[in-house]
């Protein structure tokens, strides 16, 4: 991976050293093409024995347990649970408002936080001889890689997160609804997002699609801490980051209004999340990301 390290501002090799020995894993089955260390949805062949299914005519007969055949006349198989490769598809919302990095603290983006961490994640997938892929969404399916784990592929993917820009748009179900359509496997969806949008109801609703399909969907909700309390002084200037217009105000006038309406906002994206299905984690920039990913990686192991 050394060439992706001269490719790529956000592989940061040696910082991801301390979680070399980690993977990353799916609480559910998964689909794949090859032997690797996941649940399959497939039972059947070589793997470990979990049950027997009465024989249906024209299956192969190297599969019949003939010793229980024997015993009580009766032909059945025995199933397995076999293991197989992930497919990982990292969704990056490309929005103006993820471009947003405050003015008060040293940290950057949004966008760059998910940048850093969704480069780390294809390497940690990577690792596992797993496959992953890119989406950048705004209202339209703005790039896709599709899943792929040969190192030239993962490069690829590091380098364009690399490359992502933002857009002015405050709707993002159209660009879910163009992956879903390209979307052929079952796998895991994860989807970086701030969840600042006019089309909420129908972002979930396009999650839905995914789960309905058997997707894993994991929503990580990002937030930036300035986003949460409005700044001290007496006059500020805020300006739209998505053609919202320009609002001069006193801070003190709106504090409690706008925490109080914030911390709605981020309760009712969380309830929604869950109620759609999806796995959801909210996290702050002003956590380093290998923190973030550690524990991440960490919680979802077991």
């Amino acid at each position: 991976m050394a060439s992706v390290a001269r490719g790529s501002r956000f592989f940061e090799q040696q910082a991801l050293a301390g979680l070399a020995h980690m993977r990353f894993t799916t609480a559910h089955r998964v689909e794949g093409s090859y032997s690797g260390r996941h649940q399959s949805r497939q039972q059947g062949g070589a793997g470990e024995f979990v049950d027997f299914r009465e024989y249906s005519g024209g299956e192969d007969l190297r599969r019949l347990d003939w010793k229980l055949l024997a015993r009580t006349g009766k032909s059945f198989v025995r199933l397995h649970q076999e293991e197989t490769n992930l497919v990982c598809t990292l969704a990056i919302d490309g929005s103006e408002s993820m471009a947003f990095a405050g003015s008060r603290t040293r940290g950057g983006s949004k966008l760059e936080y998910a940048q850093y961490l969704a480069t780390a994640l294809a390497y940690v997938i990577s690792l596992g001889q797993d496959q992953v892929g890119l989406a950048l969404l705004t209202e339209k399916l703005a790039d896709h890689m599709p899943p792929g784990s040969t190192s030239l592929h993962v490069t690829r993917v590091m380098q364009q997160i690399e490359e992502i820009k933002t857009t002015p748009t405050a709707n993002a179900a159209g660009g879910l609804r163009f992956l879903f359509e390209q979307t052929t496997r079952r796998g895991v969806l994860l989807y970086f997002t701030d969840f600042l949008m006019e089309d909420l109801d129908e972002t979930f609703a396009a999650l839905r699609l995914f789960r309905h399909r058997g997707l894993e969907v994991l929503a990580l909700h990002l937030v930036h801490p300035e986003e949460e309390s409005l700044p001290r002084g007496t006059a500020f200037r805020f300006i739209g980051m998505e053609n919202d217009g320009v609002l001069n105000c006193s801070p003190d006038e709106i504090r409690t209004q706008y925490a109080e309406k914030f911390s709605a906002h981020t309760a009712m994206v969380r309830q929604m999340a869950l109620a759609a299905g999806c796995d959801y984690r909210r996290l702050s920039t002003s956590v380093p990301y290998l923190q973030a990913l550690g524990s991440f990686l960490v919680e979802r192991s077991g």
